[in-house]
């Protein structure tokens, strides 16, 4: 494990965002859902790609706020353009279970 400094670490820009669409996504090599999160008025609506399927059917992701990082350069995954990392534990299986503030907060609220 690499060791960070504090300077880096501030410059990861982690938001709480809410989930507004969650679609099946054949196209990526590992299955996944195309994402569009609510960041708020600052940030917008930013698209994402999740590895997540084993766990969340798309339609229950709706509404579901998450923790992602919004300042990483996009990538291109299949025909998506992802804006955006969502974050989450990963289990030795390679089960994903998302980061999620404890009670509703804003969208856009930075994570500290």
């Amino acid at each position: 494990m690499e060791i960070i400094d504090w300077q880096h670490f501030q410059q990861v820009q982690m938001q709480v965002g809410t989930i507004i669409t969650a679609e099946d996504f054949p196209e990526a090599k590992q299955p996944a859902y195309k994402l569009q999160i609510d960041f708020g008025p600052e940030l917008g609506v930013k698209k994402s790609s999740a590895q997540i399927t084993k766990r969340y059917r798309s339609e229950e992701l709706i509404g579901k706020q998450i923790i992602a990082v919004v300042n990483f350069p996009p990538k291109q995954i299949a025909n998506v353009m992802s804006e955006c990392l969502v974050l989450g534990a990963v289990d030795a299986s390679g089960d994903v279970i998302l980061l999620q503030p404890e009670a509703k907060v804003a969208n856009g609220l930075r994570i500290a």
